[in-house]
């Protein structure tokens, strides 16, 4: 009777605790599908037959293997490259909030706002259309936040079509090709969880890009993002996108 105390008690606390970051938060569902999943193998190696335990187990064994492979890939890409100096850097959008940016994308443009500075020559694409809840596109955002930053408007091209990371490539892509921009003469800006998945995307179009990557979010909501990321991965190869 204890032990089943025991269980019941620890999957309450996660359930709660999975609601709080799902419904309570922005941006945690990573965060809250994660301890549901843990709250289900423990009520499963409580309740469970020995047959439906070893088949978790088993089952469980080779997600965790194939999951830490991926993050593997992922975090060791999280990272700027040596010598990113380029004539052109893309910037991948992240969402809006109204006409602000988001936390996500506050990250980027500060380090896109350093890059600029750092390499003065280096123009940059700013990639992403309007969303949903967004008052404005996010390439018009980061123009805004650049511009009132000290950066010059004729250093920043705007992409707005794109809705996703493969449109946001695929069209600053186009747009810098009929600058006679050579495909190792790009750089690619986002997230570092998410940058990876971005250079892998730029090269199945033609880039060669060099990876820069964007200020660290808070810790938690990065672990989400991170795991997120190994279900990103696994979409475009076996999609494609």
């Amino acid at each position: 009777m204890h032990k089943l105390g025991a269980w019941a008690i620890w999957c309450i606390i996660l359930t709660v605790l999975a609601g709080f970051f799902k419904f309570c938060l922005r941006g945690y569902t990573y965060i809250s599908v994660s301890l549901l999943f843990i709250a289900a193998l423990i009520a499963v190696y409580a309740l469970g037959s020995d047959v439906l335990k070893r088949i978790v187990t088993v089952v469980t064994c080779i997600g965790l293997i194939y999951f830490c492979a991926v993050e593997y890939l992922v975090i060791s890409n999280a990272r700027t490259d040596q010598d990113c100096e380029r004539s052109y850097l893309i910037v991948l959008g992240a969402a809006v909030h109204g006409d602000r940016p988001s936390l996500s994308l506050y990250h980027r443009l500060s380090s896109a706002l350093d890059y600029l500075n750092t390499y003065p020559d280096s123009k940059a694409v700013l990639s992403g259309g309007q969303g949903k809840g967004e008052n404005i596109s996010e390439a018009l955002c980061m123009h805004d936040w650049l511009v009132s930053s000290g950066i010059s408007e004729d250093r920043l091209l705007m992409e707005d079509r794109s809705t996703s990371t493969m449109e946001n490539l695929t069209y600053s892509w186009e747009i810098l090709q009929a600058k006679g921009c050579r495909p190792d003469d790009v750089a690619i800006l986002s997230s570092g969880y998410h940058l990876y998945r971005a250079k892998l995307m730029a090269r199945a179009l033609g880039m060669d890009p060099a990876g820069v990557c964007g200020r660290i979010g808070y810790p938690i909501y990065t672990l989400g993002m991170f795991i997120r990321e190994a279900f990103g991965l696994t979409h475009l190869w076996v999609f494609g996108n």
